[in-house]
């Protein structure tokens, strides 16, 4: 599938605006950012770099944002429609929030969010 850098920004914008309040409610100082692919080659479709909420001790003023990243080639190569790529950037979007609040990946699995 063929999506411009502009484009895939927009759907991972509308997809994250779309997400039910009780997903996005207690996210702070996060960043939600789109590449082309993982810069180490890894096959992902997103990745949370930052330290889970159930894991940080003392937290606040100065801290960089965490930062959620969705991968734009990753998800265009794993789908044929503009319908199953909103679906998997919203079920991306939904695993790598589950990341912040210290879900891990079997859990995540078990929610079907992986």
């Amino acid at each position: 599938m063929q999506l411009s850098a502009e484009e895939f920004e927009r759907i991972v914008e509308e997809q994250l605006d779309a997400l039910p309040d009780d997903v996005v409610d207690g996210l702070e100082n996060v960043a939600f950012v789109v590449e082309d692919a993982p810069a180490d080659g890894e096959d992902l479709l997103g990745r949370y770099d930052g330290v889970a909420l159930t894991r940080r001790g003392q937290y606040g003023f100065g801290e960089l944002p965490d930062r959620i990243v969705v991968f734009r080639l990753p998800h265009l190569a794993s789908v044929d429609s503009l319908d199953e790529l909103r679906t998997e950037i919203r079920t991306t979007l939904v695993h790598e929030i589950g990341h912040y609040f210290g879900l891990d990946d079997d859990r995540l699995h078990d929610l079907g969010w992986a």
